[in-house]
C-alpha cells in the first residue's frame, strides 16, 4: 500500500484497530454465543449473520493493520509551503476546459472529490505534489490526458 499519512490520520488508523480489536470483537462474540444458543446454527440467520459481523470486522482489522505498517508518515509542520504537498491548498487552472478552481492536497484518507480535497496519491495529486505556483503540468490520468497551471498557492 505505502499511503502517505499524517500524524493524525495514523492516531485515527490506531484508534479504530483498537476500538475493532476489543470492543466490537466483544460485542460479535457475544452475539454469536447469543445467536447459537437458539439452536440449530445451519439454519440460524442471526447466527450467519454474526459470522458474517465477524468476517467484515476481521478484514477490516487486517486492512488498518496494513495500512499502519506500510503508510509513510508526513510531518506537515515541515512541509516547505511554497510548494504544493499534504494539506496544502492551491488555486488552479484546467487548461483544456480554460477551468478555474481551487483545490486542497491532502491524504487518502481525507479525499473528498466533490469538495476538490484531492489525494496525493491521485494521478493530479501527484503530478501537483512538489510544485510551484507558476508551474504547468501534465496529468496522466487513466482515460485522460490534461494540463493544469497552478496559478497561486494559498
Amino acid at each position: 500500500m505505502n499511503n502517505k499519512l499524517t500524524l493524525e490520520n495514523m492516531k485515527k488508523l490506531q484508534e479504530e484497530l483498537e476500538y475493532r480489536m476489543t470492543v466490537k470483537r466483544a460485542e460479535i462474540a457475544k452475539e454469536k454465543l447469543i445467536a447459537a444458543a437458539h439452536g440449530d446454527r445451519s439454519e440460524n440467520a442471526e447466527y450467519k449473520e454474526a459470522c458474517a459481523n465477524y468476517r467484515e470486522n476481521d478484514n477490516r482489522i487486517q486492512y488498518l493493520l496494513t495500512m499502519i505498517s506500510t503508510a509513510t508518515l508526513i510531518d506537515e509542520h515541515t512541509v516547505d509551503k511554497s510548494t504544493l504537498g499534504i494539506n496544502t491548498k492551491a488555486k488552479v487552472r484546467f487548461i483544456e476546459d480554460d477551468y478555474e478552481d481551487v483545490l486542497t492536497l491532502v491524504t487518502t484518507m481525507d479525499l473528498d472529490p466533490e469538495n476538490m480535497y484531492i489525494s496525493i496519491e491521485s494521478d493530479l495529486g501527484k503530478a501537483l505534489s512538489g510544485k510551484k505556483a507558476g508551474e504547468i503540468v501534465t496529468v496522466n490520468a487513466p482515460e485522460d490526458i490534461y494540463t493544469v497551471e497552478i496559478l497561486e498557492i494559498l
